[in-house]
């Protein structure tokens, strides 16, 4: 081989020569024996230092309890560090070993200081990932939109870097620069509509607290319903009851109405609003003979004796003509029915008594009369909700019967029939 390269000197060389150029071969051969050199001197800086690097943070997260620096090894910020020093090293080296080089000076020096640049952006951008991963172990923390502070402030790094790199490559200046960038900011609001939206309003969502993540929200344009897992920049993150993922524009949530259930979890119950409907025709006055029969309902067996006894000493004291029921005070079965349903409310164990608990009768519809139940439960878990609340409508329905009254139903052929 080097008898191989010495017999290809020989033969070139007389040539170089006849042509003037011996000087540039010279100096050519000079400059990549020291490009060869600073390369070789460079990856054993970096070999050196990423042992170092990585070994010695290695030992240090294992002797220490905070798990900061476990998330700067796995995010692989010594690793990058490593780079940037034998970087730093070519980019001192490159005025000295290109002295004659004036031109390919300027272009392995401005390559050089670009990708120092990126490289130290990308660095930044692993201790913020670090940072993140370990703010959400914090339970303080587990609930706020990091990932968008996250971005936002990388957004402004990268936009600055950006511009120092813009700046070193075309010998502009930054105001230069910024100037016009403005020019054209019509344009750049045109191709970063999205992100300046985004940006907006995970600012307004953060400030106002009005989404966190964990929350439950319902957002029908979107069809989502379900808890939030993640809140970035352009979009939050709905994990659905379903397990499918809705992705939402964060834009949308200051935009649109939606549902944020994080009141009623924090509160002292969770609401059962729910209604039936009875048919009109089945409301009467309650006979003597009604009256007795229900007496025999303990709930309301006392209610009855005292509301009875001051319907007659009423209508007795104003001598009121009791021939007919429409006559004077007088006792309805709906009636009866909602006092027997507040009672019932009222010692059912899983129920709020300290929040409002009522039944009442709302308008009258086409379809019949609603009866609505209107209370709090204790236990706010939807299983548990989904099944007190059923357990009181099974309740309720079964008790209509027994006060002759009737709920209102679409009649079907076979009913017609029969």
């Amino acid at each position: 081989m080097h008898k191989l390269l010495e017999l290809v000197f020989c033969w070139c060389y007389p040539l170089l020569r006849k042509w003037g150029l011996e000087d540039t071969f010279a100096s050519y051969t000079s400059l990549f024996i020291n490009i060869f050199i600073l390369s070789a001197l460079a990856y054993f800086i970096f070999f050196v230092f990423r042992f170092f690097l990585v070994t010695m943070m290695a030992i240090v997260a294992s002797k220490t309890k905070t798990k900061f620096d476990d998330l700067l090894i796995s995010n692989k910020t010594a690793k990058y560090i490593s780079h940037l020093i034998p970087l730093l090293f070519i980019y001192k080296s490159v005025p000295i070993i290109l002295n004659d080089f004036v031109y390919w000076e300027a272009v392995f020096g401005n390559l050089v200081g670009v990708y120092i640049i990126l490289l130290s952006l990308w660095i930044v951008r692993t201790i913020f990932n670090a940072l993140r991963d370990y703010l959400k172990l914090k339970p303080e923390y587990s609930d706020k939109p990091i990932d968008s502070y996250i971005q936002v402030i990388m957004i402004i790094l990268w936009i600055i870097g950006l511009t120092v790199i813009v700046s070193e490559l075309f010998n502009i200046k930054a105001n230069t620069l910024f100037t016009t960038l403005g020019a054209v900011s019509a344009i750049i609001i045109l191709i970063f509509r999205d992100i300046i939206l985004g940006f907006v309003a995970s600012v307004q969502v953060s400030l106002n607290d009005m989404v966190r993540i964990g929350d439950w929200i319902t957002f029908d344009k979107f069809g989502a319903d379900g808890d939030v897992i993640e809140i970035n920049l352009a979009t939050v993150k709905v994990r659905n009851f379903n397990n499918t993922t809705t992705t939402i524009p964060t834009y949308s949530l200051i935009s649109d109405s939606f549902r944020n259930w994080r009141g009623m979890l924090n509160s002292d119950g969770r609401r059962i609003k729910r209604h039936l409907l009875i048919k009109a025709r089945s409301i009467h006055f309650l006979s003597e003979e009604e009256l007795t029969e229900m007496k025999k309902i303990q709930l309301i067996s006392q209610y009855i004796e005292d509301r009875q006894t001051e319907i007659d000493q009423f209508n007795a004291f104003h001598q009121i003509d009791r021939s007919l029921p429409i006559n004077g005070r007088n006792l309805t079965n709906f009636g009866l029915f909602r006092k027997y349903i507040t009672c019932y409310l009222e010692n059912y164990p899983s129920l709020n008594k300290d929040m409002i608990l009522l039944c009442r009768q709302l308008q009258p519809t086409a379809q019949g009369i609603p009866l609505e139940i209107y209370t709090f439960t204790k236990d706010k878990k939807f299983e548990n909700y989904e099944y007190i609340m059923s357990d009181i409508f099974d309740h309720i329905i079964a008790s209509i019967g027994y006060f002759d009254l009737e709920i209102f139903e679409l009649s079907t052929g076979k009913e017609a029939q029969s």
